[in-house]
């Protein structure tokens, strides 16, 4: 039984649950990377609020906690560095007791906290420190600790040890309607869509009724979980009901159906909104822009551009971001760059988004000189490089093979203030390293991250494991495995079988049988914490 249905009790085969409470006085039911920038973008936090206010709060703790990080003490965030590499090098939890008993920390809500965001890609691995920390004299969990071990555990599934952890939230007090938003987003990305709808019905038996702000919330998960058909079906029969939808809600749905390409949707929604009575704001257009530009109708975009300034609706700077990374990508390049001068004349403020967005738009072209200028010009401006300015000069390096390049700009990253690699850039050069028969290097690369407190994910772990097996490395192969299944990743099928054939292939039978048996625990037995 999952989280919701557990509370609930209610029947897990059923179609399509009840949206309203006969109790209630309130309704109770809820891109291509290098191409276009995500509507909220993380490197642009005011803009996330601007879009949707309350509702932004839905990409919760990930993005949230990156921002926390920066306003730490440096203390506290060198110390949850230097426990999540000694944690990441003693994935047990028996180890964990001796390694964390012996290293001396003063244990504080924030450290906890961080320790727990760097280890978020790893669950059991963060699970066995939650538990670690909850038997120090003294030292008691809050909300955000609990919140940031349900992300973790959410990530790999643990839908049942998530239920435990919400009891024991309830018995202290420590329940927040956060926490359901990052339950519900976990199971909508999991594609358990009534678990979601079940897990919003479920908060106000914990005596945290649902707003008009929470409804808006629980589109925007589903939504942004590409369940945009679900949230279409909610809010139609919410509509006939008590909820009386706001230009946020209208700006949810008008920007999931845009990522799903759906413009006649898009299109029904936008009227819809007009009937009653709301009119557009510089987000809705902003959406309706970024939809045509995903849909690659440059010319309609730009065309909607021009609609909006004669409305006297100014363009934000997310506006000229879209069109000029639009532009860019189809490598109409002077479009853009008349667009970043636009965006200069008309006094919005040049963050790293829009100077990313050229930066990509010189990329396309292979003008990767012009690429590095504005990098300098962003450095004059006090406004960056950030890593993602960073990633895209990568991917589109990459992607024209010119390796040693791409491997002199990461390592470059490592020097520079605020460039950190991130995951993803670790993701993108280890990849890159094993499509070009270079596992040594993809090792190397690894191996750097890992001694930063970095922890790979299931994607990262299978190209490499992947590679190991086609240089017939099957004892790395199989040591990465079994480390994946420690952090509590469950492998994809098509990587367990391919890593299965090498071992049958050079007589390893026995190993194959002991890993497929691991593997079958993983997949039938939850985490007990």
């Amino acid at each position: 039984m999952g989280f919701a249905q557990i509370l609930t009790g209610l029947p897990r085969n059923s179609r399509k649950p009840n949206f309203f409470s006969k109790n209630s006085s309130l309704p109770i039911r809820l891109h291509a990377y290098f191409l276009l920038p995500p509507l909220l973008s993380t490197e642009n936090p005011s803009l996330q609020r601007s879009v949707h206010s309350n509702s932004c709060n839905a990409r919760v703790f990930i993005d949230a906690n990156e921002e926390n990080s920066q306003s730490l003490p440096n203390h506290t965030t060198k110390d949850a560095e230097n426990i999540a590499k000694l944690l990441s090098t003693h994935p047990t939890s028996s180890n964990i007791e001796s390694v964390m008993d012996s290293c001396g920390v003063e244990l504080t809500p924030s450290l906890v906290t961080e320790v727990l965001n760097k280890l978020r890609n790893g669950g059991v691995l963060a699970l066995s420190f939650f538990r670690w920390a909850e038997k120090q004299k003294g030292f008691k969990h809050n909300t955000v600790s609990y919140n940031a071990l349900i992300e973790s555990l959410g990530k790999i599934k643990q839908f049942k040890m998530i239920t435990e952890l919400v009891k024991s939230m309830k018995s202290k007090g420590l329940l927040t309607k956060d926490t359901f938003m990052l339950i519900i987003r976990r199971y909508a990305r999991a594609r358990k869509v009534n678990e979601a709808i079940r897990t919003f019905q479920t908060m106000e038996k914990f005596g945290l009724k649902p707003e008009s702000s929470d409804f808006n919330r629980f589109l925007d998960t589903l939504c942004k979980s590409r369940q945009v058909k679900h949230a279409q079906e909610m809010f139609d029969e919410m509509r006939k009901r008590r909820f009386t939808p706001d230009i946020k809600s209208y700006s949810i749905l008008l920007e999931g159906w845009g990522q799903e390409l759906n413009l006649s949707m898009l299109h029904k929604v936008y009227q819809e909104m007009k009937d009653e009575g709301l009119e557009p704001d510089a987000v809705t257009h902003g959406i309706i822009i970024h939809a045509y530009c995903k849909a690659r109708k440059l010319d309609e975009a730009v065309e909607k551009f021009h609609e909006m300034v004669a409305r006297n609706c100014k363009p934000t700077s997310h506006v000229y971001c879209t069109l000029i990374s639009a532009l860019g990508s189809e490598k109409r390049l002077n479009e853009a760059l008349e667009f970043f001068e636009m965006s200069k004349a008309s006094g919005v403020p040049l963050e790293a988004p829009i100077y990313n967005a050229v930066v990509g738009s010189y990329c396309w072209s292979l003008r990767f000189n012009d690429a590095f200028r504005i990098v300098d010009e962003m450095r004059r401006h006090g406004v960056g490089p950030n890593s993602r300015t960073y990633d895209i000069i990568l991917h589109h390096l990459i992607k024209h093979q010119r390796t040693k390049e791409a491997y002199s700009v990461f390592q470059r990253m490592s020097k520079e203030e605020c460039c950190e690699p991130s995951l993803s850039t670790y993701e993108v050069i280890v990849r890159m390293f094993c499509d070009e028969e270079r596992v040594d290097m993809a090792m190397k690369v690894w191996n750097e991250m890992k001694a930063k407190g970095v922890l790979p994910g299931m994607h990262m772990y299978s190209a490499l494991i992947n590679s190991l097996c086609e240089e017939n490395k099957l004892d790395d192969a199989c040591k990465f495995f079994q480390e994946m299944l420690d952090m509590g990743i469950r492998p994809p099928g098509p990587l367990f079988s391919t890593l299965k054939e090498a071992l049958l292939v050079n007589g390893k039978e026995d190993t194959a049988s002991i890993l497929a048996q691991k593997l079958d625990r993983i997949r039938k037995t939850p985490i007990i914490g």
